[in-house]
């Protein structure tokens, strides 16, 4: 199950991180000095709260402490960044060394307010080139103007899920490559019932689940930012063309209201009553968990998965896709620093602990050795995602000052577009622009 990329859990804790940076004052990366051999005591915070995640983090920290006997680790699950937050303030020897956080778009905050240690001095200090060890979208969303403030634990890669009998049934004969591709056979695969449907293509609306319009976008390869540094949705035609072509294919499937009429009837995404369960949707776009959770909740087709799509002339970067994920850091407040990288290093870099960990709770491993590891449990379905995780081209959303803030605005535009409300899309996303500058000065 994803933990990444929930924006308005990310939105409802940025407020908090803007003060860190005058409540922090430990010591940084270059001036850590405690001895990481002595015995030493950690604190580890982490989200996870599903009985088998909480096991798996726990016997990795196990496998841990084996190998560093003079370190113990006390682990505390199910923290939310807003508790994370209020103890690193509060300081203490009960506060976190180290912190796990599934809020990626929080990263730009971490880093820019000094919330967290820079972790560039430790890497060179321990010879761990960053590059060679992680996949580039990966260090993108875990680093803000150089501060690599975390790395990246585990992570989630968005592709689509097909119904193969569906397909069958329609005369699809293998997944759409190309977005006309996409748009005809979602086209075929749909089913009206009067008002609604017996079974659609695919849900094109942005509140379908994860069809969010960063997920797509990413198939255009966008640049949120200038070289100047200025949001740049008005000046890359890709923004422009995705929000195009999107309206384009909610239009041929019903249109708008009908959409979201037959979308209000879905079951919890987390549930078993998930349309893509039930055979209300042909397509899914999701990450590397919905095949197997379509399989427990014991679908009667065949799943297939395949990369999302891709423009009709961007076809050579078939393959790419949307990546996030965990990201581990440690407080700039602690003085265990050292200690505390020992942990990190080893949870984020050591290839048995990153392939054991990606096993137990079946995300996408974070490192380019464990995605080659023959100790990797690979079934057909979720190749498909480490594919996409490797992909050159893959893509993800740039860590800001502001954390998600810029992509909340850019989304509350594309619902309206979606909508109809949006009469002249260039001026449109220029106001978009001015509106993401501004909130991110204020955040700076």
């Amino acid at each position: 199950m994803p933990r990444t990329g929930r924006l308005i859990t990310a939105t409802a804790t940025l407020a908090a991180l803007s003060v860190l940076a005058t409540a922090c004052t430990g010591e940084s990366g270059t001036s850590a000095s405690d001895d990481p051999k002595a015995d030493v005591t950690l604190n580890f915070w982490h989200g996870w709260s599903e009985p088998g995640e909480v096991k798996a983090i726990e016997e990795n920290v196990a496998r841990f402490q084996k190998t560093h006997p003079n370190i113990k680790v006390n682990v505390t699950g199910n923290m939310t960044d807003d508790k994370i937050n209020q103890a690193l303030r509060a300081g203490g020897d009960k506060s976190p060394d180290v912190v796990s956080s599934f809020t990626t778009d929080s990263v730009g905050k971490f880093c820019n307010s000094g919330a967290f240690a820079d972790l560039n001095p430790f890497l060179r200090k321990s010879g761990v080139d960053k590059a060679k060890v992680f996949p580039k979208p990966l260090l993108e969303y875990t680093q803000f103007k150089g501060d690599q403030c975390t790395l990246p634990l585990l992570n989630d890669a968005y592709g689509l899920l097909y119904n193969k009998t569906a397909f069958a049934a329609a005369g699809i004969t293998e997944p759409p490559r190309t977005w006309t591709q996409f748009a005809e056979a979602a086209q075929k695969l749909t089913k009206p019932n009067g008002d609604s449907y017996d079974q659609l293509g695919v849900m094109p609306t942005f509140h379908g689940y994860e069809s969010a319009p960063q997920r797509l976008v990413a198939q255009w390869s966008p640049t949120y930012f200038g070289a100047d540094g200025g949001s740049n949705l008005a000046g890359d035609p890709a923004f422009a063309k995705m929000l195009t072509a999107q309206k384009d294919l909610v239009a041929k499937l019903g249109g708008y209201e009908k959409l979201e009429k037959f979308r209000s009837t879905f079951g919890d995404e987390w549930s078993a009553e998930h349309p893509f369960h039930k055979g209300l949707v042909a397509m899914q776009i999701d990450g590397e968990w919905r095949a197997s959770m379509a399989k427990e909740a014991g679908v009667g087709f065949e799943i297939g998965t395949a990369p999302l799509p891709v423009p009709d002339d961007q076809i050579a970067d078939y393959g790419k896709g949307y990546v996030s994920g965990t990201v581990m850091g440690i407080s700039s407040a602690s003085r265990k620093q050292n200690a505390a990288w020992e942990l990190v290093k080893y949870m984020t870099t050591d290839t048995e602990a990153v392939v054991a960990f990606a096993n137990a709770i079946h995300n996408v491993p974070s490192t380019l050795a464990a995605l080659d590891s023959p100790d990797l449990q690979v079934t057909p379905e979720f190749k498909t995602f480490l594919d996409i995780s490797r992909h050159p081209k893959s893509n993800t959303t740039p860590a800001q000052a502001d954390g998600g803030t810029y992509q909340l605005t850019f989304q509350d535009f594309a619902y309206k577009t979606e909508k109809g409300d949006v009469a002249d899309l260039p001026a449109g996303l220029a106001a978009t622009d001015r509106q993401i500058d501004t909130d991110i000065a204020k955040a700076k």
